[in-house]
């Protein structure tokens, strides 16, 4: 079992800042980031771009013309209340996502204690868009750790409603 979570931690660190995702052409990866996503991008250097939406939590994107594809557990996920938000989302990227390189686009389904979809990008990165409170996934932290199937289970108790719905 893991050591408590209240002992003092080995590092003194302030704020959990950014990850990076991977592009094969950043200028295509911009366009698609700004003008179907609807994020906000900045050039960083010649080979890597900044991205964010709704917050201070960024993803760098570096240059890389041999990546590899995304697998599923390291995709990044977009927020939206509800599943008919959701749902035009999906409809969506039926209508206009195969002219921006989008593929495996899933289906929305109830999974790991909300409501979302999958796809993947022209530079081969996972997405989601699920439904989620205000804060994404921060709200899990109030109940601290979690019994059983915790957030995967189907009754698994979301503020506002229940996954089940």
């Amino acid at each position: 079992m893991a050591e408590s979570a209240t002992k003092e931690p080995l590092l003194k660190l302030n704020f959990l800042s950014h990850g990076t995702l991977e592009s094969v052409d950043l200028e295509a990866s911009r366009k698609f980031y700004e003008e179907f996503l609807g994020l906000e991008v900045i050039r960083t250097s010649p080979i890597s771009l900044l991205i964010r939406l709704g917050g201070n939590n960024t993803i760098a994107v570096v240059e890389n013309k041999k990546k590899p594809e995304m697998p599923l557990l390291n995709h990044n996920g977009f927020d939206v209340v509800t599943q008919e938000e959701v749902d035009a989302a999906y409809e969506t990227i039926v209508e206009h996502g195969e002219s921006w390189g989008v593929h495996k686009l899933t289906k929305p389904a109830l999974q790991h204690g909300t409501y979302s979809f999958f796809f993947w990008d022209a530079d081969d990165n996972c997405w989601e868009i699920l439904t989620n409170p205000e804060g994404g996934y921060s709200w899990l932290f109030d109940g601290g750790d979690k019994e059983g199937r915790g957030h995967l289970d189907k009754n698994f108790e979301r503020p506002g409603a229940s996954a089940a719905e």
